[in-house]
C-alpha cells in the first residue's frame, strides 16, 4: 500500500523512502521529520515508481535488499527515467553485490550502512539536497545564459543594422562637410552660409530663427551707421549663434530653454562656448566667435560662460542677445508658450538693466516698433501693431490669418471700431494675440 508519512508544501524538498519493512519506514520518517521535508513512503519498487510518476521527487532513499525489485534495480530505473533525482541506498554488510550494482547501474550518489546514526543520516541528506539545489541553480543559470546569449545575438544583429544606417548618415554628413571645407578655402562668407544651412536643417521649421535674427541685426547696423567689418561679423554671428546646438538631440532642440533641467541645462549653458570652439580654426571669424561666446552674458553679471558684467560684454554680443531673445520668445523657444510680438518687446524692456544693456535695449525696441525688420517690412511705409494700438480708419497692408491659417481679413481692408472690437473678442476667445501690419500713411501713427 502506498502511503504518505507527512504532507508539506511542494516548495519543500521531497524525499521518497523505500523499504519492505514498515517499522524501518516509520523509523526513517521519524528521523528525518525535523528537516521539514515532504516525505513519501513505499514498501516496494513498484509503489516507489508509481510515486515518482505522480509527483516530483528530489531524492530516493531505498533499502538494498527487497523482495521482487531490489534496491539496485529500482535505482537503475530511477536513473534512467528521472536522472535529476538523487539516489541513495541503505545497505547491510551482506549487500555488497547489490551496492556495487547500484553504484554501477543506478549511479548511486551515496550509500549508508545499516544500522544508521540519526544525526549522520540527517546530515548526509541535507548535504545531498544542498548539492542538488546548487546543481539545479547552475543548470538554470546555464539555460538563462543561453537565452540571454540568443537575445544578445539578436540585439547585435539589430545593432549592426543601426550602425550601418548611422554610418551612412555620417557619410552623408562627411560629404556635406567636405563640400563646406572646399567652400571655406574660397570664402569664409560662403562657409557661414553653409553652417547656417546645416543648423537650419537640424531645426523644425517653426524654430528656424536665423533669417529673422539676421534681418534685425542688419537693420540695426544700418540705422546706427556701423562699419562694414563690424556689420559683417555681427550678421555672421546671427547666422551661426546656435552652431553649438548641432550635436544636440531633437528633444533638447525642441524644449524651451527655461524648461531644461540637469544635464540638458548644462548643455544649454555650454552651447555658446561650443559654437566659439567650432569656429576657432577660422582665423577670419575670431570676432564672430567672440560675439557668439558672450551673447548669453547678462548686464548684471549673472549670465554665462564668463559672468561678464555691463560694458565688459562685447557690444555685438549685447545686441545679438536682444535679437535672439526677441525672436525666440515669439517662437516658444524660451518660455513654454509663445509670446506675442508686443509682449516680447515689453518683456525686453522690463529686463533692461538686469539682462540687457538698458540704452541698447531701448534703441532696439524703437527700431522694432518703427521699422519691424523681423517682419520683412524694413523700408516700407507700414507699421506693425497689436489690437490695442489699432484705430478706426487704419488700412491693412497684409492679410491677417489665425494661428490655424484661416484668413481673417484681406490686405486693403479698412478697420472700423466694430471690426477692432471683434478682433479683440476673438483674441480673448482663442487666447492668442494678433500682430497687424497697417499702412502708416492711412491712419497709422506718424
Amino acid at each position: 500500500m502506498i502511503s504518505t508519512a507527512m504532507a508539506a508544501p511542494s516548495s519543500r524538498p521531497c524525499v521518497l523512502l523505500v523499504d519492505d519493512e514498515p517499522l524501518v519506514l516509520r523509523a526513517l520518517a521519524r528521523c528525518l521529520r525535523p528537516l521539514g521535508l515532504t516525505l513519501l513512503t513505499a514498501e516496494n519498487g513498484e509503489q516507489a515508481l508509481e510515486h515518482l510518476a505522480n509527483a516530483p521527487v528530489d531524492l530516493v532513499l531505498t533499502d538494498s535488499m527487497m523482495p521482487g525489485m531490489d534496491g539496485a534495480e529500482l535505482l537503475r530505473q530511477v536513473q534512467e527515467r528521472y536522472p535529476h533525482c538523487l539516489r541513495m541506498m541503505l545497505t547491510g554488510q551482506a549487500d555488497l553485490g547489490a551496492t556495487i550494482r547500484a553504484i554501477n547501474e543506478g549511479h548511486l550518489y551515496r550509500y549508508i550502512a545499516k544500522p544508521w546514526h540519526d544525526d549522520e543520516l540527517r546530515q548526509v541528506l541535507e548535504q545531498a539536497l544542498a548539492h542538488q539545489q546548487t546543481e539545479r541553480e547552475r543548470l538554470r543559470l546555464e539555460r538563462l545564459t543561453l537565452v540571454q546569449n540568443r537575445e544578445l545575438a539578436d540585439l547585435n544583429a539589430t545593432l549592426e543594422e543601426r550602425v550601418e544606417a548611422r554610418t551612412e548618415e555620417l557619410r552623408e554628413v562627411a560629404d556635406m562637410l567636405d563640400l563646406a571645407y572646399a567652400e571655406l578655402k574660397g570664402s569664409y562668407v560662403t562657409a557661414t552660409r553653409v553652417f547656417s544651412r546645416l543648423i537650419t536643417l537640424r531645426l523644425p521649421r517653426t524654430l528656424q530663427t536665423n533669417a529673422q535674427v539676421i534681418d534685425l541685426l542688419k537693420a540695426y547696423a544700418e540705422a546706427h551707421g556701423f562699419d562694414d567689418e563690424f556689420t559683417r561679423h555681427l550678421t555672421m554671428a546671427g547666422a551661426l549663434y546656435n552652431l553649438g546646438k548641432l550635436g544636440w538631440e531633437d528633444r533638447q532642440l525642441t524644449t524651451p530653454s527655461e524648461g531644461l533641467f540637469a544635464s540638458d541645462r548644462e548643455a544649454y549653458q555650454r552651447y555658446p562656448v561650443t559654437g566659439e570652439t567650432l569656429l576657432m580654426a577660422l582665423d577670419t571669424l575670431d570676432d564672430t566667435a567672440r560675439i557668439i561666446r558672450h551673447h548669453r552674458e547678462r548686464w548684471n553679471g549673472s549670465g554665462y560662460p564668463d559672468h561678464l558684467k555691463g560694458e565688459e560684454i562685447p557690444a555685438g554680443a549685447r545686441l545679438l542677445a536682444l535679437a535672439v531673445d526677441f525672436i525666440e520668445l515669439q517662437r516658444g523657444m524660451i518660455l513654454p508658450r509663445r509670446v506675442s510680438r508686443d509682449d516680447a518687446l515689453a518683456l525686453l524692456q522690463r529686463l533692461a538693466g538686469r539682462v540687457y544693456d538698458p540704452e541698447l535695449c531701448q534703441t532696439f525696441v524703437t527700431l522694432c516698433i518703427e521699422q519691424a525688420p523681423d517682419l520683412g517690412l524694413r523700408g516700407q511705409d507700414v507699421l506693425a501693431v497689436g489690437t490695442l494700438g489699432l484705430e478706426a480708419g487704419m488700412v491693412l497692408a497684409r492679410d491677417l490669418h489665425s494661428e490655424t491659417g484661416m484668413l481673417l481679413l484681406n490686405e486693403g481692408k479698412e478697420l472700423t471700431a466694430r471690426l477692432i472690437e471683434r478682433l479683440m473678442n476673438f483674441e480673448a476667445m482663442e487666447k492668442t494675440r494678433f500682430q497687424l501690419v497697417v499702412h502708416r500713411s492711412q491712419g497709422g501713427p506718424a
